[in-house]
Order: C-alpha cells, then structure tokens, then sequence
C-alpha cells in the first residue's frame, strides 16, 4: 500500500489545480490544513520544497502578495473564456443528450478552479432547440471517426420517423453498406458523407443504427482526394441532394449578406445597371427552392431556364394544394 507521504505531491497539485485561481489563492495554513485532512503530517519548509518541485515538473504555480496572499494556479491548459465557449457550445448543442451533455460540463469544470467551475455552469437559451434523447449517436460519431481512420466499409441499419413518433427501419430492415469519408455539421444535425454506388451520398448519423467496420477497403478515394465538405454542404440545402447546377440570381442590395453567409465571401458577385447578380452551384431540390422562396421577391433566378421552371411548377404544385 503506498503511504500518504508519498502521495504528497499529487494530493497538493490536485488541490491546487481544483481550488486556487489568481483572485483565490491558498496560504501555506490552507495546504498544510489539507495535507492534514489526508493524513500527511508536514512542515512549512516541505511545502516550499513541494511548490519547487510542481514548478519543475512543468505547473505554472504562483505567489500573490497582496491580500489574499497564497499559492494558485496561473495559466492552464484551457483559460476560462475558452472553457465557457466549450459549455454554451455543449448546451446549446441539439446532437448532444442532457445526460451527456451534463456528463461533459462536469469535466470541463475540473479543467479549471472550483470557484471558476461555479461560472461555467450557465444557460444557454436558444430558442425551439430540444436536445435529443438518443444517447447512441454520441457513440456513433466516434464508431465512424473509427472506420474513416481503419479505411473501412461499413454497415449500418438507416431509419425514418413514423407516424408512431418511433423509428423505422428502411429497405425492410436490410442493412446499407457504404464507404465513410467524412462527417459534416449541417443545420444541427450530424451527417456522414460517404461514398456509394459511384456517388457522393450522405446519411443523418442519428438515424443511423448498429454501425459495424466490414473490414473491406473504402471506394471512392479518388472522387475524395480533393473533396471540401464545406463546400459540399453551401450546395446541398437542408442535406437533401438533388441536380447540382450553376444558379444566376439576381438579388437586391439587403440580401448580400444573406448570400454571403449561405456561400462564404467567395461567392462571383457583381453590379450592372440592372441590379447586382451572384452565382452559387447550388443542388437544386425541394429544400433549395424552400430557402429561395423564403427570402420573397428580393431574389430572383435568372439562369438557367430549366431550373426556373422547375421553380415556378414547385411553387404551382404549392398553390394547388391549397385549391
């Protein structure tokens, strides 16, 4: 059994690190209080002795003068803006469970002081978030990170909700087999994009169950080689794929920014005497002429001819229903 003398050192680093910052240091009285509380019995010259030997192996341990004079922790793995960046991000996150995300705050706290610690427990209000309850796609992000790295196939059941508000699986049940090559963050939600049946595809992780490696070599290497999952998710609107095709539009001076948040600053954009144009490749889908018609008759297609009309019989399809 290995003494508590000897774990002197750890006992007073791990008090440190959990219980000091600049504006709460521990005076000599408080450490040897501590080590006195796990059974060490020791003097003021050893704890001196203990400080040095933390600063040589490699802890940024300071002494603040002025009252509250004592010992603390200067600078750390993660500074306090940095660790209450990560908690908002974790809460505010609909892929992450409450369980989980409770679960990861926790250790985010032990990064930093107890005191500290009390102003990372915050509450982030993002409006109509709901967290999800399917506590396996945390897992399953880390099951594909996996077979990306092993360079393999993998297969998985792929389901859609019911009217039961439960999953169902698709094909009747039979398993999909795909090539994993990256993961992308799209509109909240975790996709896979994977390569299949000679084509890009992408699959919501969290409707994605029982992943397992094939052990067979991913396909598709080389339509990955110069891949930019950025890129591909400004086209592919909502993750729902469709024709990818080069779109003119014409748009009102209020909407550039708009484009330039949807396709990033290096969208072709320019101004004649008739307005000011920008180009996108765009997949066009249902999902695409959604975003489009929400922006109203600020912006307007004009080439090429073919997706035009598929927008106008999309938004005739629309009106008939209502007939």
């Amino acid at each position: 059994m290995v003494s508590n003398n000897k774990l002197k050192l750890i006992y007073l680093s791990r008090y440190l690190t959990q219980n000091t910052d600049e504006n709460n240091p521990a005076s000599t009285a408080d450490i040897l209080a501590m080590l006195e509380d796990n059974g060490i019995s020791a003097e003021r010259k050893s704890v001196y002795d203990d400080i040095e030997a933390l600063k040589t192996a490699g802890y940024d341990v300071l002494y603040r003068r002025e009252a509250p004079s004592g010992y603390y922790i200067g600078s750390r793995e993660f500074e306090l803006p940095e660790l209450k960046l990560l908690v908002d991000s974790v809460q505010a996150s609909k892929f992450i469970t409450v369980k989980k995300s409770r679960e990861l705050i926790a250790k985010l706290q032990r990064l930093c002081s107890a005191r500290e610690g009390e102003k990372l427990q915050r509450q982030v209000v993002v409006l109509g978030r709901l967290k999800t309850s399917n506590e396996s796609i945390y897992y399953n992000v880390d099951r594909l990170y996996s077979a990306i790295s092993e360079n393999s196939r993998i297969s998985f059941y792929y389901c859609e909700w019911g009217a039961d508000k439960k999953l169902k699986r698709r094909r009747n049940g039979e398993r999909y087999f795909t090539s994993p090559w990256a993961l992308a963050w799209d509109d909240e939600n975790y996709y896979l994009i994977a390569f299949d049946d000679g084509k890009v595809k992408h699959y919501r992780v969290d409707k994605m169950q029982e992943i397992a490696e094939t052990g067979e070599a991913r396909e598709g290497r080389a339509q990955f080689e110069k891949f930019d999952a950025a890129s591909y998710a400004k086209r592919v609107f909502g993750m729902f794929g469709g024709e990818t095709q080069r779109v003119t539009f014409r748009i009102e001076p209020k909407m550039i920014g708009v484009f330039i948040d949807r396709f990033g600053t290096d969208i072709p954009l320019w101004k004649t005497e008739n307005g000011i144009y920008a180009i996108a490749e765009v997949e066009v889908s249902a999902q695409f002429f959604g975003w489009l018609s929400g922006l109203g008759d600020e912006v307007t297609i004009t080439e090429p001819k073919e997706t035009i009309q598929s927008y106008l019989d999309w938004l005739k399809s629309i009106e008939n229903r209502y007939n």
